[in-house]
């Protein structure tokens, strides 16, 4: 099911970085229980750090999972290679990538997950932004388990990250799974999207502390 490569290097990626999190941080993993053990599913999660897909990686036991990213990482010398090798694959962020649809229903019909940043972009740490509509696109249309994650306090930078370590200040990244988002019902058109996506925004939301909710919260309105 994986090539060789993808296999080493995530493997190793996800060891440094399960490594890193047990020796820099106090970091909190929940919700596991919620990850299919076989099947494939959609792992669709807030977007903070540009090492999440590899804290995703080393807070999900026993499953591997395959990235979306942008196409212009792909294009960045090293970069790109280490995104390849640990098996993400690319999609265009101007407009309906057709191409980038289609492997991620391939994937998940061969039993893999994939992970999907439903933002777009990172918030850098703050609240959640307006979700996209492609991760519930992919969702609808594979049928699939669609399993709500979020991702707290993997905004901080290295070199911070060691100095709290030495004054013993380490800082706290949680990583929360939820339940399975239920889509049943809903078509794969435009309406659908819509109501899908903000079916899974609010499913991550609820994993998150009020003031990182932004849009999403259940308490406003």
């Amino acid at each position: 099911m994986y090539g060789v490569v993808i296999l080493i290097v995530y493997k190793m990626l996800t060891s440094l970085m399960r490594l890193a999190m047990f020796v820099f941080a106090k970091w909190d993993v929940s919700g596991v229980e919620y990850i299919p053990e076989t099947q494939g599913y959609v792992l669709v999660s807030n977007h903070v750090h540009i090492m999440d897909p590899p804290l995703l990686g080393a807070s999900s036991p026993g499953r591997i999972l395959r990235p979306m990213a942008k196409q212009e990482l792909f294009s960045l010398p090293l970069v790109g290679w280490i995104f390849s090798a640990y098996g993400a694959y690319s999609v265009k962020r101007n407009g309906r990538d057709l191409r980038a649809l289609r492997e991620s229903l391939r994937l998940i019909s061969a039993g893999e997950a994939i992970l999907l940043f439903i933002e777009g972009t990172r918030s850098r740490g703050g609240p959640l932004q307006i979700g996209h509509g492609g991760a519930a696109l992919i969702a609808l249309k594979s049928g699939r388990p669609v399993i709500p994650v979020s991702i707290q306090g993997s905004n901080v930078k290295f070199p911070h990250v060691f100095f709290k370590w030495i004054v013993r200040r380490r800082p706290h990244i949680v990583v929360r799974f939820g339940p399975p988002v239920d889509l049943q019902g809903i078509e794969a058109n435009s309406t659908g999207v819509r109501e899908a996506t903000d079916r899974i925004m609010f499913a991550i939301a609820d994993l998150l502390p009020v003031d990182l909710r932004g849009p999403y919260d259940r308490s406003v309105g």
